[in-house]
C-alpha cells in the first residue's frame, strides 16, 4: 500500500425507483479512526454500513459520511381530511347564519390547517430494503473515492518526507565529521585554561586524564549512531505496505531526542550548527508526518 494521507473528499450520486441521493465523504487528520454518519430520518441502519466501510478502508482520521436523499414528489398522495373539514364547517355555521361572516369559500377551507393531507404512498418492505442496499453501495463508492483522494495526498507528502530523511542523513554525516575532532579541541582547550589558572604549563599526564574525562562526557557517537539507525527505520517505514503514520510520529520524537542531546554535548560551533540544522529538519519532518495515516 502506498503512503496515504488523512484528508480528502469524495461525492457520489445514486438513485433507485422514486429515490435519488448524494453521498459526501470527507476526512481530516485524527489520532484514531472516528466515523460520523448523517442521513435522513428512517435510514439509521446505514450508519453501520458507513462505519464498517470506513474500518475496512482506513486506520486513522476523522471521517464524516453525509447522505442527502429525496423522494420524487409524484409519489405523494394528496387527500382532503373530511372529518377535519366538517368540524370547521360546524364550528363556523352559527356565525354564517347570523351574518357575522360570509359563506366560506373552497380555497379558504382548503387552506385551513389539517384539511389537506399530503402523505407519501406506503413503500413495500422489500422496496425500502432495495433502496437501502443501493444507498449502502453508494456509500462504499464514496469511501473508495475518499481513499483515492487520501492516497493522492500521500503521494504528494512522500517526496517531502523522503527529502527530509535524506537531509537528516546528510547532516548526521557532517556532524560525525565534526565530532571526530572534538577530543583534540577539548584537550587543547583544557590545557590552555589550566595554564591560565595556575600560571604555568600543566603536566602532560594531567592534561590527558582531564581531557579524556571531558571527551567521554562530550562523546556523541551513540547519538550519531542512533540517528543513522533512525534514518534507516524511517526509509523502511516509508517503503512499507502498511499505515506508517503512528510509527513515523514516534520516530520523529526519537530523532529530536538525539538531536537535542547532540547539541547539549557539543563543544564545537560547527557541530552545534549541524545539530540545530538537524532539529529544524526534524521539526519539518514531524509536521508532515501529522498528515500521514
Amino acid at each position: 500500500m502506498a503512503l496515504s494521507g488523512m484528508t480528502g473528499f469524495a461525492r457520489v450520486e445514486g438513485s433507485h425507483g422514486a429515490w435519488s441521493w448524494a453521498v459526501e465523504a470527507r476526512s481530516v487528520n485524527g489520532r484514531n479512526l472516528e466515523t460520523r454518519f448523517r442521513g435522513p430520518p428512517g435510514f439509521d441502519a446505514l450508519d453501520r454500513a458507513a462505519r464498517d466501510g470506513a474500518q475496512a478502508r482506513f486506520q486513522r482520521g476523522q471521517l464524516t459520511v453525509n447522505l442527502q436523499a429525496k423522494r420524487a414528489e409524484a409519489q405523494a398522495a394528496v387527500q382532503v381530511n373530511v372529518e377535519v373539514l366538517e368540524r370547521y364547517l360546524k364550528a363556523g355555521a352559527p356565525y354564517v347564519a347570523t351574518g357575522m361572516v360570509g359563506k366560506p369559500t373552497l380555497d379558504g377551507l382548503l387552506a385551513l390547517r389539517g384539511v389537506i393531507d399530503a402523505r407519501e404512498e406506503d413503500e413495500a418492505a422489500e422496496d425500502r430494503a432495495e433502496v437501502e442496499a443501493a444507498m449502502a453501495a453508494t456509500i462504499g463508492q464514496a469511501l473508495d473515492g475518499l481513499k483515492a483522494a487520501r492516497l493522492e495526498e500521500g503521494a504528494a507528502v512522500a517526496p517531502i518526507l523522503t527529502g527530509a530523511v535524506d537531509r537528516i542523513e546528510a547532516l548526521t554525516l557532517l556532524a560525525s565529521h565534526e565530532a571526530a575532532g572534538q577530543p583534540a579541541v577539548l584537550r587543547e582547550r583544557y590545557a590552555r585554561k589550566l595554564t591560565e589558572l595556575i600560571g604555568e604549563a600543566a603536566s602532560e599526564e594531567r592534561i590527558v586524564q582531564e581531557a579524556a574525562a571531558m571527551a567521554v562526557k562530550a562523546d556523541v557517537r551513540e547519538e550519531l549512531d542512533r540517528l543513522s539507525s533512525h534514518v534507516a527505520a524511517a526509509r523502511a517505514l516509508l517503503a512499507a505496505d502498511a499505515a506508517a503514520g503512528r510509527r513515523l510520529d514516534f520516530l520523529s520524537q526519537e530523532f529530536m531526542r538525539e538531536a537535542n542531546t547532540l547539541c547539549s554535548k557539543s563543544a564545537l560551533t560547527a557541530l552545534t550548527t549541524h545539530g540545530l540544522d538537524l532539529k529544524a529538519t526534524i521539526e519539518q519532518f514531524r509536521e508532515q508526518v501529522q498528515n500521514v495515516e
